[in-house]
């Protein structure tokens, strides 16, 4: 893998770069990364639409929570919804998951060929995001149907962000009148903050996360173990000998893509970063990708090694914002290598097109486009 920011990183701790009208200072070492993280008093994730680079107020119009708040209000409004986000964790999930993944790659493997992206990885996402909601699986046709990216896959952003929140809005109010079905659109109704029932804003802003966040941390590392895999097709049974090698391989894929580049936190003071002074309200880039290739901290970075130990990435972020969706990720992966080594598939690569980002001169692979595969299983 090509670490995009190396020589940025080796020239300073930092790289300023246009975003639209903004310029903003991303924070390239690991030690910096994860000291920002934690200093919330000075990087601030109380910034409504800010908190994703490039901001996101032409594409929703409500704050997503709790992502988009400060402690102590952070750790209020993350309670209420962690219960769902524990799931992954009960064995019988994790036996539907791999249920779900082995139906999906059977179904593929009789095909001539299959596009990993939209084939795979987007159906399995969707359709587990649903044993997550504890809604029908049924629903997971139209979340497939947004594509890889609810705002940016396809189309006008803010079109697709009004689509989304119209369907938010639909779900919310029907499930009203479901008081005897338990799931997550239901449980918003019964969320108390602080006392009081949850306004329609902060529903919103909790369910507008749920299906914005993440949805690319799958799908690209799904994509991501697949290629890998395919080039490597003895590394699969080597990684599936054991849930220790299983764990620490799904670890290694997900500081490898970095699915998320980074995120922004914004000022609440001046502060100096890297000799450049950056006044208060401006934000700063946490990039994580950037500290996930850093020598300091992991020896030959740009490396693949799957027994990579220890790794402690910040892949699912760091500080008191660490992805509440990391043990569903992992679930799915970690199935995915389960099943893909039992039904014994050789992955052969038809064609590929990447997607890449661009940060200035820096151009950095982040996914796939396109990924079409031959699935074959052993007889």
């Amino acid at each position: 893998m090509v670490d995009a920011f190396k020589q940025a990183r080796r020239d300073a701790d930092t790289l300023t770069v246009a975003f639209g009208d903004e310029s903003i200072p991303m924070l390239l070492t690991y030690r910096g990364v994860r000291a920002a993280a934690k200093d919330w008093q000075t990087f601030s994730s109380d910034a409504p639409f800010r908190v994703p680079i490039p901001s996101e107020e032409a594409e929703r119009s409500v704050r997503q929570l709790p992502i988009e708040t400060d402690p102590p209000v952070h750790q209020k409004y993350r309670a209420l919804v962690e219960p769902f986000f524990r799931r992954p964790t009960q064995a019988d999930y994790v036996t539907r998951i791999e249920g779900l993944v082995r139906s999906i790659l059977s179904s593929c493997s009789a095909a001539d060929q299959v596009d990993v992206v939209r084939d795979v990885a987007l159906p399995i996402q969707s359709r587990a995001l649903t044993y997550l909601l504890g809604v029908p699986e049924s629903e997971a046709e139209t979340w497939i149907g947004w594509g890889t990216h609810v705002f940016r896959d396809g189309g006008d952003s803010a079109e697709k962000g009004a689509g989304l929140e119209g369907y938010l809005r639909a779900a919310i109010e029907a499930a009203k009148a479901d008081v005897d079905v338990e799931n997550f659109f239901v449980a918003l109704h019964a969320m108390a903050y602080e006392g009081r029932p949850l306004t329609e804003a902060e529903k919103l802003g909790m369910a507008n996360l749920v299906f914005a966040g993440g949805r690319d941390t799958v799908i690209n590392s799904i994509s991501f173990l697949m290629a890998y895999f395919a080039e490597h097709p003895d590394a699969l049974a080597r990684t599936a000998g054991s849930q220790m090698s299983i764990n620490l391989a799904v670890e290694e894929t997900i500081r490898v893509v970095s699915p998320l580049t980074h995120i922004g936190r914004v000022c609440k003071h001046a502060v100096e970063l890297g000799g450049t002074q950056v006044p208060y309200g401006q934000r700063v880039s946490l990039c994580w990708a950037a500290a996930n290739y850093d020598p300091a901290i992991f020896s030959n970075p740009e490396q693949v090694n799957l027994a990579r130990s220890p790794n402690p990435h910040v892949g699912f972020g760091s500080g008191v914002h660490n992805c509440l969706g990391a043990g569903q990720a992992r679930a799915i992966l970690r199935s995915l290598i389960r099943v893909l080594a039992d039904l014994k598939i050789d992955i052969s690569v038809r064609d590929m097109v990447p997607v890449r980002e661009r940060f200035g001169e820096i151009e950095r692979q982040v996914g796939y486009e396109r990924l079409l595969v031959r699935l074959l299983r052993a007889p």
